[in-house]
Order: C-alpha cells, then structure tokens, then sequence
C-alpha cells in the first residue's frame, strides 16, 4: 500500500461553477446557509503550502475531526451536518470517488475572528518566550520550569487568525475582549478549557498525551458553536506518553518529518513550498494514521 499511496494525494478539488475559497489544506465551497469543506492532502510547515501532498492526510484529519464531534457532543454543539457524501446535494454527490472521507458539509456561520488556544505543556512558540521572559504570550509563569514540562495550570493564549502565508499574533485576553466582546470571550475561554479537559483526560487513557490545541468557533442563530478542524495532528501537539520527558523536545504525531526535514535544506520558511521526498511524505502519512487509529481504537483504512 505504502508505494501506491504515494501518487494517492488530493492537493485541490474545483467542483461546480464557482471554485472554493483555499486554505492551508481545506477548500471550502458556499452553498449559501451551508458550507460543504473538503480536508485536501496539502500540508503547511512554518505557514508555507508544500508543492505536494502527505498521502491520506485529509481522510485522517476528517475522520479525527468526526470523532471528535460525536464524542464532544453533550458538552459543545458544533458545526457539523453529514459526512455522507450520499446525502451531500448536487454536483459533490456525484464526485464520491474524490470526496469520501475527506469532506463534511457544515451549517455556514460568522466566523469569530480569533483562535482559542489551550495551552497543557511548556512547548514551542510558548517555550521560547518562556526562556527569553518568563512569560508565555504575555501570562508570567513560575521560574524554572523546563522544556515541555506541564504547566501549573492550563493557560488561555487567544490569536488573531492568520491570512494564508502570514503567521498567527498571540493577543493578551483584554485585546480578545476587544475583539469580540467581554461575554463571548469568557464564553469560548471556559468552553475552550472545558473541552480541553475532557479531551486530555481521554487522550491519557490512549497513551497519548495532548499538550496544546486550538479551537474555532463561530455564531449562529445567537448561539456560539463549535467549528473548523478539532483535536486534529494539525491542530494539536500530541505527544506518546510512554516516551514523554520534560526538559526535551518530544516525539509527536503530526508533521514534525517535514519540519526537521526543512530545516536540514536551510528552508527560508517563505515564499513557495518544496518538493518533499517520498520518504519524508511516507513517515509523515505515517504518523497521522498512528495517530488515527490510537485515539479512535479503530484500524485506519483509506
């Protein structure tokens, strides 16, 4: 499977009339109160798209997502419609073959322009703040805590959302306020640790320890509501608890192949994305269905 699944990449879909809005990985089509959203095998590193794709990376990312939505359901409601592609109208119906278990169609909402993250664990952006002042996006931590060491406490750490090849800006919680109100940012704040909680105490009971994540979330019919991508390798830090060590970079189930690979290239993490090698491709796809297949308990099958 391993040598055929290499050319098995989905980098784009153009479906009907109008072509979809991209994203990093996801193309989106406007189907007036609907959105219908297709998770593509494009993968990012340092916010550049790379010119091909990791193999079944869009299925995995979906059926994670899907998994999630279910198992948070009686604490948050989301977005999610149908990911049967049977039921999807007209002309997606007719495009299975391409779009079976990579896509959901979604209720359409006003986006909040901010991402809610969580952090678990002392680790990357935050850890090199942390080293240069004590500080993770502004919020002062206890001195001489240690690389990937869990946090005293879980920390709130909004950000204003990135256009496509620009990175994120951490904001503080009184710009979040600003941003979106006193109400609703105290609304995605606490659901966002909530969901947080209850992910992790989950995560733990797999062998697998959630060390940071972000969510979206979007208003509709007055309601605040669940959106986008959740709990995801691409959204998420997700470390074997086996192997785990504070003081250390950890081992992950995400895309870490193509970042350590980038680096060794001098990549100027601008401009266009590289051609990735097979292997870098086949270890990457690789880790996304462990990480599939350890959350959910099922095999992973394309």
């Amino acid at each position: 499977m391993k040598e055929e699944r290499m050319t098995d990449t989905v980098l784009e879909t153009n479906i009907g009339n109008r072509p979809p809005s991209r994203g990093k990985v996801r193309d989106i089509y406007d189907l007036g109160d609907k959105l219908l959203i297709v998770a593509t095998d494009r993968i990012s590193a340092f916010d550049v798209v790379m010119a091909n794709g990791i193999p079944y990376k869009g299925i995995v990312l979906t059926r994670i997502s899907r998994f999630w939505f279910d198992f948070l359901s009686s604490i948050v409601e989301h977005h999610l419609i149908s990911d049967n592609v049977a039921g999807f109208p007209e002309p997606f119906r007719s495009r299975a073959a391409e779009l079976a278990g990579r896509s959901m169609l979604v209720r359409k909402v006003d986006v909040l322009p901010v991402e809610c993250v969580v952090r678990g664990y002392l680790a990357g952006s935050g850890w090199k703040e942390y080293q240069a002042g004590g500080t993770v996006c502004g919020q002062k931590l206890p001195a001489g805590l240690k690389q990937c060491q869990q946090l005293p406490e879980l920390i709130f750490t909004p950000a204003t959302k990135a256009e496509r090849g620009t990175h994120d800006e951490n904001i503080s919680f009184k710009r979040c306020v600003e941003i979106i109100g006193r109400e609703t940012a105290q609304y995605v704040r606490d659901k966002s640790t909530e969901i947080f909680r209850k992910a992790s105490e989950y995560t733990e009971s797999r062998g697998i320890i959630l060390a940071d994540t972000k969510f979206e979330w979007g208003r509709v019919d007055g309601r605040i509501i669940l959106i986008d991508e959740v709990l995801t390798p691409d959204s998420s830090r997700f470390w074997p608890a086996g192997k785990y060590q504070a003081g250390r970079d950890q081992e992950s189930f995400d895309k870490q192949f193509v970042r350590n690979y980038l680096e060794s290239i001098n990549f100027d993490k601008s401009g266009l994305g590289v051609e990735l090698p097979d292997e870098i491709r086949a270890k990457t796809s690789d880790k996304y269905i462990e990480a599939y297949e350890r959350l959910t308990g099922k095999k992973f099958e394309a």
